[in-house]
């Protein structure tokens, strides 16, 4: 069996250009892991989204972890639950708690400028999506000053689940550099 892999699941807007996704690869390189991290752009149809990363586990033999930030949160419960993998989340969208109504119309991608339109059977296909953690799967990390998600719905809804929460932070997870070394270990890396 290969040794096991990190897949980085991005959040809603993002891409794999973003600096958590950067820099868990950057360390990840150094370490000489290079090709046990994987950050596929996600497509913003939910659906399609889950579809494309299912394809990727099923295409390794390697152990998988997922590691998803904000919707890609939602993705890795989603996800982990579908083909039984562990999974850290970081300040995560808990759908099951969110009107997804706020999101209907057009975005555009933090990194590419590209544009989107999020729909309302786009916001049926995130809530047909949930599903309860199985706890011993989940690392939640949460800093309570996230501005775009409160964090205390990540907290109950992973309730029982290993959890680190932190004080003060915003949605980008401010102190995330301080957990790579943690995360790359919780993968078995």
């Amino acid at each position: 069996m290969d040794r096991p892999l990190i897949i980085y699941l991005h959040g809603f807007c993002s891409s794999p250009a973003s600096w958590k996704s950067r820099l868990l690869g950057e360390e990840m390189a150094k370490r000489g892991l290079t090709s046990r991290f994987l950050c596929p752009q996600l497509s913003p149809i939910p659906d399609l989204a889950v579809a494309d990363v299912s394809r990727l586990i099923a295409a390794t033999k390697a152990p998988v972890t997922l590691i998803g930030s904000s919707l890609g949160g939602h993705y890795a419960n989603y996800l982990a639950e579908t083909h039984g993998l562990n999974a850290v989340l970081i300040n995560p969208a808990t759908v099951s708690s969110l009107d997804l109504t706020l999101f209907i119309g057009e975005h555009s991608n933090f990194h590419s400028g590209k544009n989107f339109t999020f729909t309302p059977a786009h916001a049926a296909q995130l809530r047909a999506q949930v599903r309860q953690p199985t706890p011993a799967r989940y690392w939640l990390l949460s800093e309570a000053g996230d501005e775009v998600l409160d964090y205390r719905q990540a907290v109950d809804f992973y309730a029982g689940c290993r959890q680190t929460l932190l004080p003060d932070g915003d949605h980008s997870f401010t102190q995330f550099p301080e957990f790579v070394a943690q995360i790359i270990e919780f993968a078995k890396l």
